[in-house]
């Protein structure tokens, strides 16, 4: 299993769900690509790379649990390469409309805005043949808990939580949850 930080994080940021897992029994790493710049694009090759030789090493795919951009990032491995993906918890992510319905969209001007927006009603087109869970919270604080909600996957399981954004990585009944939906 991989956990993916958000944007901006690193792997420090994911050892606490991390270590509560692997205290339940679970292999779990995390990404090791330093911190998470945001750009979707140059990432996914390499998040595709290290899921392909954990996938290889353990003969068997891959959990991916991604909170927030590193959310994104295994939803779209998962709907690249199924065969290498088990199962996909996403944590606060925003899958529709990108950084437009978060508050670091402001760092974005609005051609940018709009591109990224384009680019995810397009690869949305393709469904996702993988179980995916989707975690949000209408206390957030981040990314609107609209967009976190797939409308174009039916397959997609939304689980409401009360947590922040940032806490989600921290929150008891999320480490549950994941811990619950990993032994499924």
């Amino acid at each position: 299993m991989i956990v993916l930080p958000g944007f901006g994080a690193d792997d420090l940021s994911t050892v606490p769900l991390r270590s509560f897992l692997r205290r339940l029994g679970h292999e779990v790493e995390g990404w090791t690509l330093g911190r998470n710049g945001g750009n979707v694009q140059a990432l996914l090759p390499k998040v595709a790379e290290r899921a392909r030789v954990l996938a290889e090493r353990r003969e068997q795919p891959v959990h991916l649990i991604g909170q927030s951009l590193g959310g994104v990032l295994a939803r779209e491995l998962a709907r690249d390469e199924p065969a290498r993906v088990t199962q996909v918890i996403t944590l606060g992510t925003p899958v529709v409309g990108g950084p437009a319905y978060t508050r670091v969209g402001v760092r974005y001007d609005p051609a940018q805005r709009a591109r990224i927006a384009a680019i995810i009603r397009q690869r949305n087109r393709i469904p996702i043949g993988v179980p995916v869970t989707a975690v949000y919270s209408r206390r957030d604080g981040i990314v609107a808990w609209q967009a976190c909600i797939d409308h174009e996957n039916p397959q997609v399981e939304h689980v409401e939580v009360s947590s922040s954004h940032f806490g989600m990585g921290i929150d008891p009944d999320v480490w549950l949850l994941s811990a619950k939906l990993l032994a499924g």
